[in-house]
């Protein structure tokens, strides 16, 4: 199986970029978008002069629980930049989503609380709700988080997205939204009192 095999079979549908969009990236943008690769793990992350994006992290079953993640969020934070990712909220019936998120906590990183993000979906037409989570050395803002999420979203997950899709991603103010005052249980807290 390639990356690209490994990754569509791990993360829905309506999660994944097409696997053209992700090799103009990588050919494209190759001063930013990068893939680790190794027999067992796929990373992709979008690397700019202040940040970091994960876009994706797969760890195979069977190396899972060995260490090989954490390996992996260790050497992103070695780069001393603030990471930023999306989850999808907890599913308690989905163990794979609380499971992802523990490890996410385990971490250190946190839920940025104040940060609304829902994209429609190209591939099913409808609304996908994300989590922005993330992780400074230098305890960023929540404020900060949003406008490097709106960088990213601009030249990453929307880059020639009409040629690759047909049609375009909405524009990043109806997706990303900045709101200091929403009260939403802090999906990492929620994992230590599940309801």
């Amino acid at each position: 199986m390639n990356w690209y095999e490994k990754l569509n079979q791990y993360f829905p549908v309506e999660e994944m970029k097409s696997q053209e969009h992700m090799e103009a990236l990588l050919k494209e943008k190759s001063e930013v978008y990068y893939k680790d690769e190794g027999e067992h793990h796929v990373l992709m992350y979008a690397e700019f002069d202040s940040f970091i994006f994960i876009d994706y992290v797969y760890v195979s079953t069977a190396s899972r629980g060995q260490g090989l993640g954490h390996k992996l969020i260790e050497k992103m934070k070695a780069k001393n930049k603030p990471i930023i990712l999306e989850v999808e909220p907890v599913d308690y019936e989905d163990t794979d989503s609380e499971k992802r998120l523990r490890f996410y906590q385990r971490e250190g990183f946190r839920h940025a609380q104040s940060i609304g993000y829902t994209r429609k979906s190209l591939a099913t037409d409808e609304p996908n709700q994300m989590e922005i989570l993330f992780w400074s050395p230098e305890d960023a803002s929540e404020e900060q988080i949003y406008k490097q999420m709106k960088k990213m979203y601009e030249e990453i997950h929307t880059y020639k997205d009409d040629e690759f899709y047909g049609k375009s991603y909405q524009p990043v103010d109806e997706v990303l939204t900045l709101d200091e005052e929403r009260e939403t249980t802090d999906i990492l807290g929620s994992l230590e009192n599940p309801k």
